[in-house]
This record gives C-alpha cells, sequence and structure tokens, in this order.
C-alpha cells in the first residue's frame, strides 16, 4: 500500500513501508527484496518477500509468511530461504516466477540459523555458509536440549558482562558450511550435513555485536571471515583479524584450521572480504590501531588466496596515513576482476566510487560514480552486464533502487519507494547545506532541511541536532530514529551540523575529539549557532532549541552547562552521558581508553576535564531526558543523573523511558511516543502546535 501524506508526520514515517537493499539475479532481470510495514490502526506488522521485474519495474508479492527471511538466489529464477520457528530453522527453496506456490524444504536444523550465503561452486553444487550459536564442542546449540538452570544468577571471569543490550552467554557464535545439489525442482543438502568452521578454536563470526553475513563470503577455493583475536580482551581492544579456512567441496567432515592473514602495522578491526568472480583473490578492509573503532579503514588485497604472506594495501604511503583520506565501506568487484567498486562517505553523502582492482594499477585516487545521497547495498546487474544495481537512500527517500554505468556514470531510477519523496510530500528543494568556519583553521559542513511549505521571507524556528558517534555524521540519507524531515514539518528549519569528531571530512577532522569532546566540537556548534544568527535571515535564533542522542547527547549535557545553553529555549538528551567519570560502566572499553587518553586511574584529569557534571550548577535550560534500561552502553544510571540534577536545581524537566528499548527506540509503538514526546517539548518552548503530542499520550505513568 502507497502512503499518501499531506503531512509528513511520525505517524507517516513510522507506518511507511521499509524495503530492503534489492538483489538482482544472475541475469539482471528480477531482483529480490523484502518488505515489512506497521499499522497502528491495527497495532500489528506485516512482512512479505517481494520480486522486482526490471524491466517492467513491476514488483510481486512472492509471500507474506514472517517466519521467511533472507531470500537469496541459487539461480536464475530459484532462490532459497530461512523458515524461522523457534527453536528451528529450516531452509527452504522457492521460484520467483511462481507468485504463492508451495516452496520445497530442503533440510530443518535444530538452533537458530540466520546469515545466509550461497555461491555456485560448479559441478552442480552450491557452496552456502551460515552462522548459529555452537556448543563449546562446535556443534550446532540446540535450544530444546540445553539445561534451565533453577537459578537466574550469572558469573563471570571476564568481560564482556554485557554488550550492548543483552549479557553475553557462553555460548559463541560459529560459522557452519555446507553444500546442495539440484534434486529435480528441489535441492538436497548433502552429507555431512552443516559444519562448524571454528570448531576446536576460540574463534568467533560474526563479530557481535553488529556483524552480519558481510564478516564472512565463500568461493570455490573456500571460506574467508573476520573475527576478534581470542587473545586479546574484546572488551579492550578492537584488533580483528582476516582467517582462510580451503574447503574444496564444503562436504569435507574436518574442516582445516584457519589460517590468520597478517597484515604487519595494520592491527586494528578487519571487515567486509570479498571473493574475486574468479574465487582466487580477496579484498577486504583493516584499520591501523588496535584501540580504536572508528580509525580509517584501508583497502587491502590478497592476489592469490593460496598463498597469504602476499597482502598488499591500496594507496600505502611510507608514514602509514594512506594516500586516500576516506573511509571506504561496501565492496564489489566487476564481472572481470579488473575493477572495484567500494562505497564511501564525502561531505554528507555516501557515494559510489571505482578503482583499478590492483593496489600497483591504482594511482589515481577512486572516481566517484554518484554525486548525491546515501548508496548502501550494491551488485553487479548481471554476470554479463557491468552496470550495478544500487539500493539508496536520501533525506526525503526512504529506499530508490536504481541502476548505474560506470563508464558514463548515467544513473537510471528504476523504483522509489516513495516516488523521490511525493507520497510524502516532500521534495528536494527543502534540503540545503552551507559551510562555516570552525573553532580552527578549517571550514566546517552542516546540512539544511526546510518545512515543505517554506517561504523565504519568513523566520522559522531553529532545531539544531548534534549526532552521535561522535565519531559519524549527518548525512543525506534516511533515518527512522532522528529524520530531519520529521521536525522541518512541524515548522523548524532543521541545521545539522558536522562538527570536529565527524566521519567523511578526512581523517584528521574524525581523530580531532579525541582528548578534546567538550573543546572544538563544542567550539565548531558554537560557531554554527552565530554563523545561522549572521547570515540566514529566515532562521530564528532567538527561538531555537537543541537535540542530540548518544555524544549529542553528552553535547546537550554540556551545552547545558555553557554559555551556548543560554542560547535556546529547551533541550533535549537522548541516552547522553551526564559523567565521563563514569564511563567505565560501558562494555566496550577500548572506546573511553581511547578518547579519554586512557584508563580512568592512569589519567583522571582528562576524563575531569570533560566531565558535564562539573558543570551542572549552570544548567538552565528546560530538558527533557530520555534513557533506556536496555542501553548498557551508556547505562541508564547517565539518563537518571541528569534528571536527578535538573530536579533538584528546579530546572523544568521531564524523563521518559522505556523498559524494553536499548541504545535505540525500535519498536513502532515506543517510537511513536518517543516522537509525541520530542515533538511535544520543544514545541511547548518555541510556540509552535502541541495538539496531539506529549500531553496527549495516553496510558504514561507520569506523575
Amino acid at each position: 500500500m502507497t502512503i499518501m501524506a499531506t503531512k509528513f508526520t511520525p505517524e507517516v514515517l513510522l507506518s511507511a513501508p521499509r524495503r530492503s537493499a534489492a538483489v538482482p539475479n544472475s541475469i539482471g532481470t528480477l531482483a529480490l527484496f523484502t518488505v515489512t510495514q506497521y499499522s497502528f490502526e491495527s497495532h500489528s506488522k506485516t512482512y512479505a518477500i517481494k520480486v522486482l521485474d526490471l524491466k517492467t519495474r513491476q514488483s510481486t508479492q512472492l509471500y507474506d509468511d514472517s517466519a521467511f527471511t533472507e531470500p537469496t538466489w541459487v539461480s536464475d529464477s530459484k532462490f532459497v530461504f530461512l523458515k524461522n520457528e523457534d527453536p528451528t530453522t529450516t531452509l527452504m527453496v522457492a521460484d520467483a516466477t511462481k507468485p504463492g506456490s508451495d516452496p520445497e524444504e530442503i533440510s530443518t536444523f535444530n538452533g537458530s540459523v540466520s546469515n545466509l550465503k550461497v555461491k555456485d561452486i560448479g559441478n552442480g553444487t552450491i557452496a552456502f555458509a551460515c552462522t548459529a550459536p555452537a556448543t563449546s564442542s562446535g556443534e550446532l546449540l540446540d535450544p530444546a536440549y540445553e539445561k534451565k538452570p533453577y537459578s537466574s544468577a550469572k558469573v563471570y571471569t571476564g568481560l564482556f558482562v554485557r554488550h550492548w543490550d543483552s549479557y553475553v552467554s557462553k555460548y559463541k557464535t560459529g560459522l557452519f558450511y555446507g553444500a546442495l545439489k539440484k534434486d529435480g525442482e528441489t535441492y538436497k543438502l548433502q552429507e555431512p550435513g552443516l559444519v562448524n568452521a571454528l570448531a576446536g578454536t576460540k574463534l568467533e563470526c560474526p563479530v557481535p555485536p553488529f556483524g552480519d553475513a558481510s564478516d564472512f563470503d565463500i568461493s570455490k577455493a573456500g571460506l574467508v571471515f573476520v573475527s576478534k583475536d581470542p587473545e586479546l580482551d574484546p572488551a579492550l581492544w578492537t584488533k580483528t583479524d582476516l582467517y582462510y579456512v580451503p574447503l574444496r567441496t564444503f562436504t569435507e567432515t574436518k574442516p582445516p584450521v584457519p589460517q590468520i592473514v597478517k597484515t604487519g602495522r595494520l592491527q586494528g578491526y578487519s571487515g567486509t572480504p570479498v571473493f574475486s568472480h574468479s574465487g582466487t583473490q580477496v579484498v577486504f578492509k583493516r584499520m591501523r590501531a588496535r584501540q580504536y573503532e572508528s580509525d580509517k579503514w584501508r583497502l587491502m588485497l590478497i592476489p592469490d588466496i593460496s598463498d597469504l604472506s602476499n597482502v598488499q594495501e591500496f594507496y600505502r604511503t611510507e608514514d602509514g596515513e594512506g594516500g586516500w583520506d576516506q573511509r571506504p565501506e561496501g565492496i564489489v568487484w566487476s564481472n572481470d576482476d579488473s575493477t572495484l567498486y567500494v562505497t564511501a562517505e564525502y561531505h554528507g553523502r555516501q557515494l559510489l566510487y571505482k578503482l583499478p582492482a590492483s593496489p600497483r594499477k591504482a594511482r589515481e585516487l577512486p572516481e566517484p560514480l554518484t554525486t548525491d545521497g546515501a548508496v548502501g547495498d550494491f551488485h553487479n546487474l548481471s554476470s554479463s552486464d557491468d552496470r550495478l544495481f544500487i539500493t539508496s537512500t536520501s533525506l526525503i527517500d526512504n529506499s530508490s533502487y536504481s541502476i548505474v554505468d560506470p563508464q558514463s556514470k548515467d544513473l537510471a531510477l528504476v523504483s522509489s519507494s516513495s516516488e523521490e519523496g511525493k507520497t510524502f510530500g516532500l521534495t528536494k528543494r527543502q534540503t540545503d547545506e552551507f559551510w562555516f568556519k570552525g573553532a580552527g583553521d578549517y571550514k566546517v559542513h552542516a546540512l539544511v532541511m526546510k518545512p515543505s511549505d517554506f517561504d523565504p521571507e519568513k523566520k522559522y524556528p531553529l532545531a539544531f541536532l548534534i549526532h552521535g558517534g561522535p565519531q559519524g555524521a549527518w548525512g543525506q540519507s534516511w533515518s527512522t530514529r532522528w529524520n530531519p524531515a520529521v521536525f522541518a514539518e512541524q515548522g523548524y528549519v532543521a541545521v545539522m551540523p558536522n562538527p570536529t569528531g565527524s566521519t567523511g571530512y578526512g581523517q584528521a577532522l574524525t581523530d580531532g575529539i579525541a582528548e578534546d569532546w567538550g573543546g572544538r566540537p563544542y567550539n565548531d556548534l558554537v560557531n554554527c549557532f552565530e554563523h545561522i544568527a549572521d547570515n540566514i535571515s529566515y532562521i530564528d535564533t532567538t527561538n531555537a532549541v537543541a537535540l542530540g542522542a548518544s555524544y549529542g547527547g553528552y553535547m546537550i549535557n554540556w551545552i547545558q552547562g555553557h554559555p551556548l545553553g543560554r542560547k535556546f529555549k529547551a533541550l533535549v538528551c537522548h541516552d547522553g552521558i551526564f559523567s565521563t567519570m563514569s564511563n567505565w560502566s560501558t562494555e566496550e572499553l577500548f572506546f573511553p581508553a581511547h578518547e579519554m587518553g586512557g584508563a580512568l586511574w592512569e589519567n583522571r584529569e582528562g576524563y575531569a576535564r570533560w566531565d558535564p557534571a562539573a558543570f551542572v550548577g549552570n544548567w538552565a535550560t528546560p530538558q527533557l531526558v530520555i534513557h533506556s534500561e536496555l542501553d548498557y552502553r551508556l547505562p541508564i544510571s547517565e539518563g537518571l543523573a541528569a534528571f536527578n540534577a535538573l530536579q533538584t536545581r528546579g530546572v523544568p524537566s521531564r524523563f521518559l523511558t522505556f523498559p524494553d528499548e536499548n541504545h535505540w527506540v525500535l519498536k513502532h509503538e515506543n517510537s511513536l511516543v518517543w516522537h509525541k514526546e520530542v515533538i511535544g517539548w520543544i514545541n511547548k518552548y518555541t510556540g509552535l502546535d502541541t495538539t496531539g503530542l506529549s500531553d496527549d499520550v495516553e496510558e504514561m505513568n507520569i506523575r
């Protein structure tokens, strides 16, 4: 169903269909994708697997069973998928040209299987890999046979205790492989079934908490995958290595021992290993520092997977900084393996680039193929067509499928979920950007979102949005959590600055925030506010609010105690740090160790210098505090402490919490309450309409 909106409200944002990335088949005629949609009328979510005809540009629903996930092509018309029926998972096969036909069952596994990946390795064999929790002996963990304890006690003798939003289990995730053979209209799983390539090791893949199928790849030569160094404390170090498991048939009962890929001075995160189409080469990413999660990714090449001693770095320089000052993300090989396509952030965009597939031939910096928006997943359009099929978003469009020609750079839109923003009532005319002088000898970039009925002769209140990370950035991309258009359609001009610490503007700006959290970034934001006041006539900086989450929430608390805080009518802090002195209550300890210049007992002065709690005596601006109980990245005590301080000081304040959300508010009904509370709070102090917002939220336990 297409949503037609006269005004882009939180309800419209949250009930709009959410499409996955689309993946074309090998001949470039069809593309598989999934769609979920939530209804606030029925308070339920629908799910569907769909296929897009790339010639007619029409999509067809194949299945609407929410248990069917991860559709993956195995031929030009057939695809496999997982049917999740806790505690079992069934591998199924279906025909994309026969909507609604009964899928065939291949095999049922007694465990929770995910991250399906397949590859035709010849001789009628489809190799596949997946991940699943494993027992200590390396077998697939069957929850039905797991002994249920009489006590809820948990005892730990090492880290992590908890990670992101859950307590860490004694079970690790294994990387399993198997082989399928065609059997009439279906496929059969070959003996011995699923085999754990990590059995007998201390390795785990994907890397928690956000690892996925991009953490490994398969080819006729075997498996490559990334895993945390098992000899280092995972809470203190980011070091993640690439490993290779040589396989020939994917029916090997006992897998070879994983072979580590050594990269010399590069000792940080590894990621996104991708085999060439020939199956003989591998490209992957590696960071240098092993205690810095936002170090620059460097592109790496193994020219011959049978010789792991030969690992080459693209754009390598003698000083170790690297000649390309951007951070590659996704990676795809061209059909003939001569070219690499990668995505990377650049000035608030996520662009698609191309470069030669050999470091020795990559003498020029990567060439951009796109200019706007945020390119997400992308694939070869077909095995015989050099064009690329891309999935992207923008500030006005939540999902676009396009085809780009890497030679001419022509971009052809195939499908837009929102008709390029039209169904939301949004247009590109609402977006803008500007640059201003930073706190040092550098320029800082900011994005702008205006109301759809914008009149340059009028003045609009300012919604000053501060991003998290802190090594992150506002970009020309869609979000269902912090969407600038939601604020713009309330009547604000939303300004999204990317100050010191932001990504996409060179590694020096990203690195500049370390041990300077309330210094340069704060002064950049002050300069941004002053630039708006002096140069943008349609923004009323005397009627302004500021909002931020995570590091942005920290900055809200820092601003509250400093002169910039008095410039705003109201503040919103989502999951922000109240006191840097309590940073060691987090789980990924490498983060404060890097950002604050060592452990708390090694550099107490560094932690104290940028502590918002030290300036609570200056807090005076009305503030909404949001913090949820499953946030183990920044425990809820930080939000409670901030609210306690505001209440004790008599500052108008409000506290919103969700017992079932983590660092992000993801559930639709909770997200709607979040939006109503946030917008209701800022509208109250800027004089905008509060009808149907926070004061009208029902069943809230508010004293």
